[in-house]
């Protein structure tokens, strides 16, 4: 049997971006979900990742064989990539293949490793930017995992915060912006809209021969929409409020704006603390993003 162009291991959210994508391409795929339901009317495999279990060898081995494996849920700590990657290419790997013929392993991360325990940034001197290649908090438990991946050959995507489909910045409000000393600590928002995730993934997968070995293998990316928001200025955007009424947020902003001497927003990079550059990933794979500005 020929073997699929890619193996969606969690098929959320993002799947349901990354499917009619593939799809459109003529890639084959195939998904698993942990109960087996349909996902962008696609059928899923049942199949729950727990390398402490008895079985998990077993259930990894029953996937079936694709060239390239998308992970789409974290992995915490050292063990489980290593479990996985292993698992994977020992069970599906033929007799006849090269030692150094690999299956591709894509992970999924959160730029949210670029921001250490209590909000710490990670910048350099005193500017506010913060790139791929930029230091990032190697305590926190998914760097751990995808570190691991890195040295076996995988590849990480880091996302920005995900939107797009059921997914609205707006309704984030209520949560992280209750109070005005919430609003106040609030400063910049990085975005990522599903359809670029799933575009960023595509050109990962359909990367050949040596452009895996250059851009796949060993590497992580940061992907974004290339915009980085100002929570004020999109809490004073998004004013009217779902009864037609200013909302609270917009309000405390006003007031924060006269009290720390803000004229005009956005406010300045320099203001909003870190400030993710992306422009690596689009520019290496000749690509912009198609969903930018929230």
């Amino acid at each position: 049997m020929e073997d699929l162009d890619l193996l969606i291991l969690g098929a959320g959210w993002t799947a349901t971006f990354l499917i009619p994508l593939l799809q459109k391409h003529s890639l084959s795929f195939a998904a698993t979900t942990t109960t087996g339901r349909p996902v962008a009317g696609q059928p899923t495999i049942p199949f729950r990742f727990n390398p402490d279990d008895d079985n998990a060898r077993s259930a990894i081995a029953a996937l079936p064989r694709a060239r390239s494996v998308l992970v789409t849920f974290p992995l915490y700590g050292p063990g489980p990539s290593k479990f996985l990657v292993e698992s994977y290419t020992s069970t599906h790997q033929s007799a006849s293949a090269s030692a150094s013929s690999t299956f591709r392993i894509i992970q999924l991360g959160s730029t949210g490793i670029w921001q250490g325990k209590g909000g710490q940034t990670f910048t350099t001197g005193d500017s506010p930017w913060v790139d791929r290649h930029s230091a990032y908090d190697d305590t926190n438990a998914r760097a751990v995992a995808e570190v691991e991946l890195l040295k076996l050959g995988g590849c990480v995507l880091n996302l920005a915060g995900l939107w797009g489909g059921v997914r609205d910045p707006r309704n984030w409000v209520q949560r992280v912006a209750k109070t005005k000393e919430e609003v106040k600590g609030k400063k910049s928002l990085h975005l990522v809209h599903g359809m670029d995730v799933a575009r960023g993934v595509l050109q990962v997968v359909r990367c050949d021969g040596g452009k895996w070995e250059e851009l796949g293998k060993g590497q992580r990316w940061m992907l974004t929409d290339g915009f980085v928001y100002d929570w004020w200025a999109l809490l004073a955007g998004w004013a009217e409020g779902s009864d037609g009424e200013v909302s609270e947020q917009a309000m405390w902003v006003g007031e924060l704006m006269g009290e720390e001497g803000v004229k005009g927003l956005p406010r300045a990079m320099e203001a909003l603390g870190r400030c993710y550059d992306s422009r690596e990933f689009w520019r290496v794979f000749g690509m912009v993003p198609v969903k930018a500005r929230v």
